[in-house]
């Protein structure tokens, strides 16, 4: 079907559900959405391996249509959001449906079904006990960070015990977006391979509540690594995806004016539990401080010291490739977020920057975003990666890029 004739019919297809849902339960039904249109440009010319999209790698147009409703009483509410997008790089146009699901709240739980978005934890671009999946191609590519995040098919009860509330999410796998050779460099065609997806649901537990002025939660999973272990020779390629189970604790309260967050986890490579498989990720420790404050109205800073401390880390280099430099056992990294705002808080100066202090590398993202009024913005940005090559932040340094991103809300 012709993508306009489909935005048309989808259109048509929210309404109507809107409608009926309106008449139905005699409450309220919002209709909304945007237009966003995003490009991104390298800033250095590395010379373009074919069938890529090298100098400007990132350029797509965005229309999402969003509709709320719910009963007049409040206990059932529906959300949907459905993204139609153009990709001039890729010469592709596809639609996803990025939140898609149903609320039923009671006065001692709620429960949601469908696709949606969960987020845990305290860490600030640096994930410990959030296992659910993300999308880093939006994020090194400058769309907004709202789509760092990916919805995945869930149903999630969420219980009010007493003074804590206690979150069960069960879901279907789904697997991070991550960079390719068309649009990435230096990365490899990826030769024929056949991948196997996990058959079983993940699960996700967390249990919160308030330690006198501070917000804790315990966490655990069962669930699966969100990047591929491949096997195989270079004519064909298996991906499968390991076994993960975590846990973990947050806290986070007020400190000297300020927020501190304290997080830490255990990630149990189940497939790999003595690190003797090269292809696995072996168990790690992670931990996670940050503190951030206000500085006047319209200043913020935040500061953040991330490790993963990789277990059975001789087992690890006996039997890893030689081909390969070894992974560090103590993988540490900061960063620090400044943000001012000016002009009546219309203009907004961002800048966030990973410092790798074990594997000597950096990622900066400086941003310029302006509201022209309540319904239509524009940044400029940019995503700058440095260091050694065979960092996790240095390995992209051929991809700094500057992108700009123009969105209008309806």
């Amino acid at each position: 079907m012709d993508p306009l004739r489909l935005v048309a019919v989808i259109a048509c297809a929210v309404v109507m559900i809107g409608s009926t849902m309106k008449q139905s339960y005699a409450g309220h039904v919002d209709l909304s959405g945007f237009v966003q249109a995003q490009a991104a440009s390298l800033i250095s010319d590395v010379g373009c391996s074919p069938g890529t999209r090298c100098s400007v790698p990132f350029n797509e147009q965005r229309v999402q249509l969003k509709a709320d409703a719910g009963s007049e009483e409040g206990s059932v509410a529906f959300t949907g959001k459905i993204d139609f997008i153009n990709d001039a790089a890729l010469s592709e146009r596809d639609s996803r449906t990025r939140e898609f699901y149903i609320d039923y709240n009671s006065g001692s739980f709620t429960v949601r079904g469908g696709r949606q978005i969960v987020t845990w934890g305290v860490g600030d671009l640096l994930f410990i006990n959030d296992v659910f999946p993300k999308d880093w191609v939006a994020f090194y590519s400058g769309l907004p960070l709202e789509y760092l995040k990916l919805g995945s098919d869930s149903l999630k009860l969420d219980l009010f015990l007493s003074s804590k509330t206690l979150e069960i999410v069960v879901s279907d796998f789904t697997a991070d977006r991550m960079p390719d050779y068309k649009q990435f460099s230096p990365f490899p065609a990826v030769p024929q391979r056949s991948i196997k997806e996990p058959g079983e649901p993940e699960i996700a537990l967390k249990l919160s509540g308030y330690l006198g002025s501070w917000d804790a939660a315990i966490f655990a999973s069962r669930g699966f690594y969100r990047a591929p272990a491949l096997t195989g020779n270079s004519a064909e390629l298996t991906a499968e995806y390991p076994r993960l189970n975590t846990v973990g604790f947050s806290l986070s309260g007020p400190l000297a004016g300020g927020v501190l967050n304290l997080e830490t986890g255990y990630y149990d490579s189940v497939d790999d539990s003595d690190g003797v498989k090269s292809t696995i990720n072996n168990s790690q420790l992670r931990f996670l401080m940050g503190y951030s404050r206000q500085l006047g109205s319209e200043t913020q800073i935040g500061i953040q010291a991330y490790a993963e401390w990789m277990q059975d880390y001789e087992d690890y280099k006996r039997n890893r490739s030689a081909l390969t430099l070894p992974d560090k056992q103590l993988r540490t990294v900061a960063t620090v977020r400044f943000t001012q705002q000016y002009l009546h808080q219309t203009l907004t100066l961002n800048l966030f920057a990973f410092w790798g202090a074990a594997e000597d590398d950096s990622y900066v993202i400086p941003s310029l975003r302006y509201a022209f009024n309540d319904y239509l913005w524009a940044e400029v940005g940019a995503n700058i990666f440095s260091g050694s090559r065979h960092g996790m932040f240095g390995t992209l340094a051929d991809n700094d890029n500057i992108y700009l991103t123009v969105r209008c809300t309806f």
